[in-house]
């Protein structure tokens, strides 16, 4: 199994920053992609961020130009910055990954964290 595991949420007012970490750890082989995904109250589960590789990033528009996001593939871990937060930048953040993992099989994986509560104060 793979778990994931993110940090670094909190509440800020607006304008402010916050970096978000997500590690990944079990039987993993490989991972290709990295992301953050966002739920506001009563909202679906909308995509923030994603990463492939340092030049293959792609982020959703209300986010670009404030949010970055990063990958160390040494430590199988994912980070987001966000600057200049806004209210609406509000919700509940989750990590994803996807690859391969390793457990005397080579077998897919799809895993999620279980998320860190980001509140923007206006």
């Amino acid at each position: 199994q793979v778990q994931l595991v993110e940090s670094g949420g909190g509440l800020v007012q607006a304008g402010g920053s916050l970096r978000l970490s997500c590690v990944a750890s079990g039987d993993i082989f490989s991972i290709n992609s990295m992301g953050w995904y966002r739920q506001a109250p009563g909202k679906q589960r909308e995509l923030v961020a994603r990463i492939i590789s340092s030049s293959s990033a792609n982020y959703e528009d209300s986010v670009k130009d404030r949010f970055t996001i990063s990958r160390d593939n040494a430590k199988n871990t994912v980070y987001l910055q966000m600057n200049s937060l806004k209210p609406e930048d509000t919700g509940v953040y989750f990590c994803n990954a996807d690859g391969i993992r390793y457990d005397g099989h080579y077998r897919d994986f799809d895993s999620w964290g279980q998320g860190t509560q980001v509140t923007v104060s206006s």
